[in-house]
């Protein structure tokens, strides 16, 4: 074997071994969070007809009772921790429904110009319900979810109540998982709503300080159209975030949400900031024995600091339910 060959072949085998780790992450996706399409156990029952793909819990006691529309965030799907989220909200006597709104079977894949009008259908059809009140509605979102939760509460004057969790004062840009390029998260009638967009993939930014890199806030001044108009809500808002969130700015968009709303008057907003706590900031406490304690620190804050959140959350915002609702 000539040595010009002997190095061809070896700069094949090195351009092999190269090319192993990227086709295992094209493949594997490791940042892409897995998708979870929780049973809904012996509490509840799935849904899959009008329109809808969702995690139904009646709520414990005797009706009429008032109800709750849960949406989860970027996940997609029906999570795990959402469904036990929604049971116990359900424990409580209020009847949830966990929605699915893309990523689940036979729905899209990215969070794109997804239809404002799809809530609709949901809060519809939990209205029409066995022993639900309809004259008591609220609406929990977390994250993404707590973006859509907003504009639906802007849609809906009847709902009683609004609870945010790591919240978001605008319209961003879509979510596709695999980093292409999309346009706004949210359409109606068939138009997609004005959005703030994403700042630039910079691979070495985000490994220093996270998805946050991207939800820049500098750009909003020239996109004024995609800030959510939070006064024409009716319903009482809670917004829940942690100061070191560091998947997006939730606790700069949720101060701004106050103020813009006490600036026009209405709605009124309860705003539980954390200083300590990241995007792990909402729910139930957990049990720092769980396998899973640890992840509350993903995406910002130490995993003991989320939970003291939480202990402190928790709470109040079954507290703020209660007082809307009951």
């Amino acid at each position: 074997m000539s040595w010009k060959r002997g190095l061809k072949i070896g700069g094949l085998i090195v351009l092999g071994l190269l090319l192993i780790p990227i086709a295992y992450l094209l493949i594997a996706k490791p940042w892409q969070p897995k998708l979870e399409m929780a049973d809904a156990g012996s509490a509840g029952r799935r849904v899959t007809g009008d329109g809808l793909l969702a995690n139904y819990y009646p709520g414990k006691g005797a009706g009429p009772r008032p109800a709750i529309l849960f949406l989860g965030g970027s996940e997609g799907g029906l999570s795990d921790r959402g469904g036990v989220f929604s049971e116990t909200l359900a424990a409580r006597g209020y009847a949830t429904l966990q929605m699915s709104y893309f990523r689940g079977p036979g729905q899209p894949k990215n969070l794109e110009n997804l239809p404002l009008e799809n809530f609709d259908t949901a809060l519809a059809w939990l209205a029409k319900q066995p022993g639900v009140d309809k004259s008591r509605m609220a609406v929990i979102g977390a994250s993404k979810g707590a973006e859509a939760a907003l504009l639906i509460a802007t849609r809906h004057p009847e709902l009683k109540a609004v609870v945010a969790a790591m919240p978001s004062n605008v319209v961003w840009s879509g979510v596709d998982w695999n980093f292409g390029t999309v346009g706004s998260s949210w359409s109606v009638k068939g138009k997609p709503l004005a959005y703030l967009p994403l700042g630039k993939f910079n691979w070495s930014r985000m490994r220093r300080e996270g998805l946050i890199s991207m939800y820049g806030l500098a750009a909003l001044p020239r996109h004024l159209d995609a800030v959510i108009p939070v006064e024409r809500a009716a319903a009482p808002l809670l917004l829940v975030c942690g100061d070191v969130d560091n998947l997006w700015p939730s606790c700069p968009m949720a101060r701004a949400l106050k103020a813009r709303a006490d600036k026009a008057g209405r709605p009124a907003v309860t705003l539980l900031a954390y200083p300590k706590a990241g995007h792990g900031v909402f729910g139930m406490p957990r049990d720092p024995k769980d396998p899973k304690f640890d992840n509350l620190a993903m995406l910002g804050g130490t995993a003991a600091a989320n939970n003291a959140a939480r202990k402190d959350g928790w709470p109040k915002t079954l507290a703020f339910l209660d007082a809307a609702l009951k």
